[in-house]
């Protein structure tokens, strides 16, 4: 069964959902709007009417979200939802189903059916994600912290300091620097490495390798209220991050790069089938710019991730 979904943004950044009715499939659970798609019909011919059906309201502008497909015990679901910045009309439920507006930070607190739980973690993410470079040493921090300052002021607000030279202890001097830099500016810190060390720090989450992912047979129980982020480079990797609970994931290498050169790169079509299996959200990586993330969109991704294309 083919579903369409529109998560809604207003203005104000809250988003609209509906409470199913109680005599439905899932009755009683809160969902994000939208409907079956008729055989023959375009996706997004089929949102702008199942939003004017339900809600009254008729889209202007909407852009691909994230795709998940869900096996119910009776039935195989693919849930394709959009996200919808510009409408006009007035939402309201004119089928008598209760709607709501609520902030990005409340919707967790919402019961939703399974295949919707993917969505709140993809409209609380970013488009685009900064990978650091090197730090270096203590001598080199202010000019690595004055370049991530202005990546803060060109409006990054997901990041992850990476280093493979600093040792625990630079990183208990220099995650500190960093995480004050990223509150003052609304943006969320991740540490590659170790959950144990994220969690110690208080950053916001961890980015594991794909050798430390496929290590965990579950979501690590250290990393509960960490944002969870995973490298994967096949589908097996992925389906492993899925299967494990992960947030996100990043798929790499899309596109040739100059830090691996000769490395095979996955190219968009592959990326797309990887995505379109995927049951969380995904970032492309490599050889990537803020110029591939509407790019990344249209093949299921989540945005793009970057060390020098967000960077410089």
């Amino acid at each position: 069964m083919h579903v369409v979904a529109a998560a809604i943004v207003g203005e104000d950044g809250r988003v609209l959902i509906a409470r199913r009715p109680l005599h439905l499939h899932q009755g009683g659970l809160w969902e994000f709007p939208g409907g079956k798609i008729e055989p023959g019909e375009d996706v997004l011919a089929a949102l702008s009417r199942e939003l004017h059906e339900e809600l009254g309201i008729n889209v202007l502008q909407a852009r691909p979200l994230i795709r998940i497909a869900h096996h119910y015990p009776d039935r195989k679901v693919l849930l394709d939802v959009w996200r919808v910045d510009r409408c006009e009309g007035y939402a309201h439920g004119r089928e008598g189903q209760e709607v709501r507006w609520v902030g990005l930070n409340e919707l967790p607190y919402f019961e939703f059916p399974p295949p919707n739980r993917p969505v709140v973690t993809a409209l609380q993410l970013p488009d685009r994600y900064l990978i650091t470079p090197e730090p270096g040493d203590a001598t080199n921090w202010p000019a690595f912290l004055l370049a991530l300052e202005a990546a803060l002021q060109r409006g990054i607000r997901l990041m992850q300091l990476r280093s493979k030279l600093l040792d625990t202890e630079g990183l208990r001097q220099l995650a500190p620097q960093v995480h004050a830099l990223c509150r003052c500016h609304g943006a969320r810190l991740l540490l590659n490495g170790e959950y144990t060390l994220a969690a110690a720090l208080g950053v916001d989450g961890v980015q594991l390798s794909s050798h430390a992912l496929m290590q965990h047979r579950q979501r690590p129980a250290e990393a509960t209220g960490l944002l969870l982020g995973v490298s994967c480079h096949t589908a097996e990797e992925l389906g492993h991050a899925c299967a494990i609970g992960a947030d996100f994931a990043l798929l790499s290498p899309v596109q040739p790069t100059r830090s691996h050169p000769g490395m095979p790169a996955l190219g968009w079509a592959r990326f797309s089938q990887l995505t379109e299996a995927s049951t969380i959200p995904v970032y492309a990586l490599g050889g990537m710019t803020s110029a591939d993330i509407t790019t990344a969109w249209e093949h299921g991704g989540q945005g793009v991730a970057a060390i020098s294309g967000l960077w410089e």
